[in-house]
């Protein structure tokens, strides 16, 4: 896991790479006119898009391939993240108009950037969600605003990650649309683009107009500081800067000495002041001090309705009239339901309100009409039986107060619930120390003093002093010291890690022993920590296809609701007026009008939506978070949905399957030379190679080297690379060749019977051979091998057993391919692929009704990870794998493409139990509630226990969530013997 690090800088690294590809296309006409049809005559052209609405690495694909099928397009890259494309293409043959319109064939929406500009992303929590109603009108009000490429609302842990064009909009535009629609928004974070932070200053202190411009020109005077926003309201500076140049550190020490030095202090400022976890505390004790006191008022109303009419003695006392037939129990009833009614039930009123406005109805729509119609009625019977002398009407006060109650009962279980849902994003974002101990050191490196830090002012290349039992404080890599470290926390992995001079460290890791010195490499967004963190809320935030059926349902469901609950009231009201049911079915304390009331306002109550709205998304959260924990990062619900699908699983070889560091383990000594001598001169050839296998030679062959003396390998002249073959220099004046076996047929070198077996043989055991030759004589043979990583063959037996395929492409030779998988156990096997044919291999399994799952490990398997329904990165992979696969595998082990897809089996399986249950729910309530079992059974379901009922829908849902919370892997994974790697080298 020490490339871990470079491994998880995805975002910032694509672009670059992007740059790679493009600067290669255009290097040379030579080259280009190469690859051209001969029909294209002019030189290409390059276009960047603009593409709305894409959501994944499957839309980025989708995009990709209906653009690459237009006739002169000679590449094109695409973007998910950023919703950007660029492609290269010959004018004369296609325009960019062509372009933009096949892209709006298939769905997304398509426009040209003359000039690229710098996209930033912005988090706002919003207070007043209440169902999927809510989070959808948010969601389109946000889409509505010009510049607003993409919006996510996530009504479970009432959140919006909103990605726009700064240029055209501002996150403080995206906080009134927010509010105009009728919420509370409150800023997290912004995140800008490639190569910017952000970072806002809180400045305490005597100053003046005049010191606050000194400190905005003396912050724009540093060296990297791209913008400086100074906001006298609230004494914040925000400031954009290269991390690369500087940092925090430098801002505060050139504010503090700018001007009346001393008289002014800089912190750094957090933006939305509170965290998640604070404001979650803070609902949750607003609802509880809200229930307590909705309890004091409501317990004695329900004591004078349902318990105290039953004891003589007080009976006759709550039956006293005190103005014609208004009595004391009413009068009682009244003045107590009255504040629950008006003062705690005051948000469903503004909800109502705030909803109506926008021209929707939620659930604070169905709660106050609820609780309107039975208060309402009830303050008429209190008026009329104070001004009628035989006038015997019931109230329904109680009906109104513990509805109330119970639905904030409701709420304070579901927020108290809902808070467990995140706990996994809580204690990753705990993970990062306080503070950190910074070293000072000298020119020569020595150290001359230290310091203890906030740990948030840590700087790039800031060296750090790590001492036994602390934590990391920042990503970078050992300069000093030996230790070993348990990154558990981050990986998953349990063993701890040792940390030498050279290693990668991760922030947030736990040094168990020995002291070590750290330079520090990544810090803030760019770490590792903040970008798995950001991975998993990104996820919790992203919609799971299936959530979509809840959405469409909001959208209608309240309106209907209402109707059917008009319908109901007006139905029974109806027939008892026409005396279509015995006078016998109404309870003595009631009229024909009063038990049609309760029955609408039931249907009213019982149907809140809101258990709908949470039954993917809590689900979802507790799915990724537990993933997180155990080193799978699964990028959102969609990625969940397809996963538990998967019916296929195409593995590339090197770096998968196997460890990726081959290793020398056979030589044979053709001739006389000594096996030190011969190693000499072949390592002196291959150090100038970047081959892995020339590199795994030079390794071997330091065994043989006199690590006393600590010579350097001899000089190689005219050293060439031929590609695909080997390479050739001339080493003390003698010609080296070390290659394959073209590359000495090429050169006329004989090979003879023995070193055609041992060839052959080197094949049979998936081993690469490379043959020596010196001075036109072969003179050796090398086997390579790669081994094969720990339990890989149990791995695939276990994916058999869950009746899902298993498929091997790689673009490594027929012979070692076939050997690999008799090995692992895989019988269908694709070799000396290129990119595009592993991509085009993908295509033809889905096309034979395969949902595939790509696992690959380098920019090679991207686009094949790109192509599948399912991309899993392996950690220990490239930027550009990690980027397009939709999960990655942190602790590059196998076993952990069976816990991801048996994680995605569970957790989907969990949402379809939320749906049951919440559509069941309402499904069986609501024609009870409307007393369909009434005339048979006269059983009726009083509002307030409806309203219980509701409340409990909610809370259950998400408790069945949570349970998830307790998933284990399967057995089976436990039970594997994991072993050692082992060498045999002859």
């Amino acid at each position: 896991m020490g490339t871990l690090l470079g491994d998880l800088s995805m975002v910032t690294k694509l672009t670059s790479m992007w740059k790679e590809r493009l600067s290669e296309w255009s290097v040379g006409s030579g080259s280009l006119r190469e690859t051209a049809p001969q029909e294209y005559e002019e030189a290409a052209s390059m276009a960047v898009f603009r593409i709305v609405g894409m959501t994944c690495s499957a839309c980025a694909g989708s995009v990709e391939r209906a653009i690459k099928r237009l006739p002169g397009i000679h590449e094109a890259v695409v973007d998910a993240l950023n919703n950007r494309a660029q492609i290269l293409f010959y004018p004369g043959v296609v325009n960019e108009e062509k372009i933009r319109e096949t892209i709006e064939d298939i769905g997304f929406e398509a426009s040209l950037i003359e000039n690229e500009r710098t996209n930033q992303a912005c988090r706002i929590r919003i207070n007043g969600m209440t169902c999927t109603s809510c989070s959808s009108t948010v969601e389109r009000a946000l889409e509505s605003v010009n510049g607003v490429e993409r919006a996510h609302v996530a009504l479970a842990i009432e959140e919006a990650e909103i990605h726009y064009d700064p240029s055209l909009v501002s996150s403080e535009k995206l906080l009134e649309a927010i509010e105009n629609a009728g919420f509370e928004a409150i800023l997290i974070s912004t995140r800008t683009g490639e190569d910017v932070s952000k970072i806002s200053l809180k400045i305490d202190g005597e100053f003046t107009d005049e010191s606050i411009t000194i400190i905005e020109r003396s912050l724009q005077a540093i060296h990297g500081v791209q913008k400086v926003e100074i906001n006298p309201g609230n004494d914040k500076i925000s400031v954009l800067y290269n991390p690369d140049v500087t940092g925090p550190r430098n801002f505060i020490r050139v504010i503090e000495s700018t001007v009346f030095a001393g008289h002014i202090k800089a912190t750094i400022f957090t933006e939305g002041g509170v965290g998640r976890d604070s404001q979650n505390q803070g609902e949750i004790k607003q609802y509880y001090k809200s229930f307590l006191w909705s309890l004091v008022f409501t317990a004695p109303v329900f004591l004078t309705a349902m318990v105290f009419m039953y004891i003589p003695g007080v009976k006759n006392m709550l039956m006293f009239k005190v103005v014609n037939m208004l009595n004391v129990g009413e009068i009682i009833r009244w003045v107590l339901a009255t504040p629950v009614q008006f003062f705690i039930g005051w948000r469903f009123y503004i909800g109502s309100y705030k909803a109506l406005r926008r021209g929707s109805a939620n659930m604070d729509v169905l709660v106050a009409l609820g609780t309107n119609a039975a208060y309402f009625y009830s303050l008429y019977t209190v008026l009329r039986a104070a001004t009628s002398p035989d006038f015997m009407g019931v109230d329904f006060f109680e009906t109104s107060a513990m509805l109330i109650s119970f639905i904030i009962l409701g709420k304070y279980l579901e927020v108290l619930a809902r808070g467990k849902t995140s706990e996994a994003i809580a204690k990753l974002m705990n993970l990062a120390p306080e503070t950190a101990m910074l070293l000072n050191l000298d020119n020569e490196g020595h150290v001359t003093g230290e310091e203890e830090i906030d740990g948030r002012l840590i700087q790039k290349n800031d060296i750090i002093k790590i001492i036994p039992g602390a934590k990391v404080a920042s990503d970078g890599y050992v300069i000093w010291g030996q230790s070993h470290v348990n990154e558990s926390m981050i990986t998953g992995e349990a063993r701890p890690v040792a940390k030498r001079k050279g290693d990668t460290v991760i922030g947030g890791t736990l040094n168990e022993n020995g002291v070590l010195h750290v330079k520090v490499t990544r810090v803030g967004s760019e770490s590792a920590l903040a970008q798995i963190v950001g991975l998993v809320e990104s996820a919790q935030l992203a919609k799971a296809p299936v959530q979509k059926l809840a959405d469409q349902i909001s959208k209608f469901f309240v309106p209907l609701v209402i109707f059917v609950s008009l319908s109901t009231w007006l139905a029974w009201f109806i027939a008892g007026k026409l005396h279509w049911y015995p006078e016998s079915w109404i309870p003595s304390s009631m009229v024909s009008f009063e038990l049609a009331l309760q029955f609408g306002i039931s249907v009213m109550v019982i149907a809140c939506p809101c258990a709908l709205g949470l039954a993917t998304p809590t689900a979802v959260m507790v799915g990724t978070g537990v993933g997180a924990s155990q080193g799978v990062l699964i990028k959102g619900g969609l990625a969940l949905e397809r996963a538990h699908k998967v019916t296929c699983i195409v593995f590339d070889k090197t770096g998968t399957l196997t460890m990726g560091r081959p290793v020398v383990v056979k030589t044979k000594i053709l001739n006389s030379m000594v096996i030190g001598d011969f190693y000499e001169i072949v390592a002196a050839t291959e150090v100038n190679s970047e081959h892995p296998l020339a590199k795994a030679i030079v390794e071997y062959a330091k065994i043989f080297k006199d690590e006393q003396e600590n010579r350097a390998w001899p000089e190689a002249r005219d050293f060439v690379s031929i590609t695909g073959k080997g390479v050739k220099a001339t080493v003390r004046g003698i010609k080296v060749m070390v290659g394959n076996k073209k590359l000495m047929c090429d050169h006329g070198v004989s090979i003879p019977d023995d070193a055609q077996e041992l060839l052959a043989e080197a094949e049979e055991m998936a081993q690469t051979g490379i043959l020596v030759s010196i001075n036109g004589e072969l003179a050796g043979f090398v086997a390579v091998s790669d081994p094969l990583k720990p339990i890989a063959r149990e791995a695939i037996s276990i994916l058999k057993s869950m009746k899902i395929v298993s498929i091997m492409v790689t673009g490594d030779n027929w012979g070692t391919a076939n050997s690999i998988a008799r090995e692992v156990g895989i019988d269908s096997v694709f070799a000396e692929a290129k990119p595009k044919q592993k991509a085009e291999k993908v295509k033809e399994l889905q096309a034979m009704g395969h949902v595939v799952a790509m696992v690959g490990d380098g920019i090679n398997d991207s686009p094949a990870l790109v192509a599948a329904d399912v991309g899993m990165a392996i950690g220990a992979g490239t930027d550009i794998a990690i980027e397009a696969a939709d999960i990655v595998l942190m602790k590059s082990n196998l076993e952990d493409v069976i816990t991801a897809i048996d994680l995605s089996r569970k957790t989907f399986s969990r949402i379809r139990l939320n749906y049951v249950w919440a559509l069941g729910y309402n499904l069986m309530g609501i024609p009870i509630a409307a007393g369909v079992l009434f005339p048979y059974t006269r059983f009726r379901l009083p509002p307030w226990i409806a309203g219980a009922a509701m409340a409990a829908s909610s809370v259950s849902v998400v408790c069945c969530s949570l349970l998830l919370k307790n998933y284990k892997r399967p057995k089976k994974l436990d039970n594997l013997e994991i072993r050692e790697i082992q060498v045999e080298r002859v």
